[in-house]
């Protein structure tokens, strides 16, 4: 590869993080979806260039919509092959495995949804290899990847926090869960605990860990009102926790007794906000700010992001936050 493809490469890979949010095949085992667009942007580019995504539970709604979306609109518009792979389940173990059958075919870009810090040895191989690889939602600081783009999961742990103590008035038995362990997650958690510190009234019976699984946050939910007949309230971090904890609480007969804060904005969470069983959503806005394009040892990207909180309905006043890639 001579100098200019390779600056090229990294110029596109640029721009796509710029897309991606931070904003399906049924079938069993790994998902493909190729977009080969004859539509090409000018003589530098070439349209064989392949850029993939790998990301887990690949068929999982929020992804196909937002990320996959994003990606293949992007391939599209610049006139390059992309393809999405990855299990059709939340297995990272088969996500490994993918990120290590890509990188003898040498793809022009790998884009990681940064699920685990156990991807970290599959996104090092790439890297090594000569492949630019962005890590994208979740980072993982321990790998050698170029960049990673993200949400704030700080500041969405801290507004989930402040939102609890309102809706509790300062006082009462909460638990909260998420995907214990990956990155952004463990961020949120943070930003929660650090705000229930100064109420003294708020107490946290426990952490728990959804596994990115609709079916665990609901009876993580249930077994905790079973053994909690005072609980206050319930937390939740990653999309599947809340329709879960929603399942749980109206199972119940909770809705409206239990106060619920999650994160995500999908069809099901909205459906439960009009329910009268989730009290706050935490949303991920993408801005259309646009980014500095530079390669990725030249960049200085900046992407203005944007939070809503939905309050039964109510749209609240917006947070902004920056973005600043690693490098």
């Amino acid at each position: 590869m001579n100098e200019s493809k390779s600056i090229t490469r990294f110029v596109l890979m640029a721009l796509l993080i710029g897309l991606i949010v931070l904003s399906c095949d049924p079938s069993k085992g790994a998902y493909k979806q190729a977009n080969e667009s004859e539509n090409t942007t000018g003589p530098s580019i070439n349209p064989n260039e392949e850029y993939v995504m790998v990301t887990t539970f690949v068929n999982f709604p929020m992804y196909v919509n937002h990320d996959q979306a994003a990606f293949l609109r992007w391939g599209k518009k610049m006139g390059v092959k992309t393809t999405v792979l990855g299990p059709t389940e939340w297995d990272v173990v088969a996500q490994i495995g993918v990120i290590e059958q890509v990188i003898p075919s040498k793809p022009a870009g790998l884009l990681i949804n940064g699920t685990d810090p156990a991807i970290a040895s599959a996104i090092d191989k790439a890297v090594e290899a000569g492949i630019p690889t962005v890590v994208y939602d979740s980072d993982i600081p321990n790998s050698k990847r170029h960049a990673f783009l993200g949400t704030d999961w700080y500041e969405i742990g801290r507004l989930q926090g402040e939102a609890m103590v309102e809706l509790l008035g300062g006082k009462g038995k909460i638990a909260y869960l998420g995907i214990v362990g990956q990155t952004n997650m463990e961020n949120g958690f943070r930003g929660l605990l650090d705000v229930f510190r100064k109420y003294p009234g708020i107490v946290v019976i426990g952490k728990y860990d959804s596994k990115g699984s609709t079916e665990n946050a609901a009876k993580i939910t249930a077994d905790l009102i079973a053994a909690n007949a005072d609980l206050a309230g319930v937390c939740g971090f990653d999309a599947t926790t809340g329709p879960g904890i929603g399942l749980a609480i109206k199972e119940a007969g909770k809705a409206g007794k239990i106060k619920v804060t999650t994160v995500d904005w999908e069809p099901e969470h909205l459906k439960l906000v009009r329910d009268g069983v989730i009290d706050v959503l935490i949303g991920q806005k993408e801005n259309c700010s646009p980014g500095t394009a530079l390669s990725f040892f030249m960049i200085w990207y900046t992407r203005l992001m944007s939070f809503q909180v939905m309050m039964r309905g109510r749209v609240l006043p917006t947070y902004h936050f920056r973005l600043i890639p690693v490098y």
